[in-house]
């Protein structure tokens, strides 16, 4: 099975996912947004399969901090120009399990993920 987990390494969330995939021994690739990027056929891939709305962490800091414009009228392909141009703004973290696409972290659907 191939796994690769998305995110920044200074993120809590993120920490606690890879924590749980280590101690229960998963191999897995990790994807720092800040330093490998992200591209817009990855992220449209996402936001295809499971929504902007879930894709985009709107209480996150980085969404707080953008200017009240960039924040307002979202819909799909304003949420994705704002992802690419700041990445932190990917609810985190992002799993990909041989395509099977989850984000955020809860111990159980991650279980039930890899239980497959």
């Amino acid at each position: 099975m191939t796994v690769t987990i998305y995110g920044i390494t200074t993120c809590d969330t993120v920490r606690k996912a890879r924590t749980w995939l280590d101690q229960k021994g998963i191999t897995y690739h990790f994807h720092d947004f800040r330093k490998d990027g992200l591209d817009a056929a990855r992220l449209g891939g996402w936001l295809d399969g499971l929504g902007w709305e879930t894709v985009l962490n709107r209480a996150g800091t980085s969404f707080r901090a953008l200017p009240e414009a960039e924040r307002t009228g979202l819909d799909r392909d304003k949420a994705a120009a704002l992802i690419l141009a700041n990445p932190t703004l990917v609810k985190r973290p992002v799993l990909d399990a041989d395509g099977r696409v989850t984000v955020g972290f809860k111990p159980d659907t991650y279980a039930a993920l890899f239980s497959r």
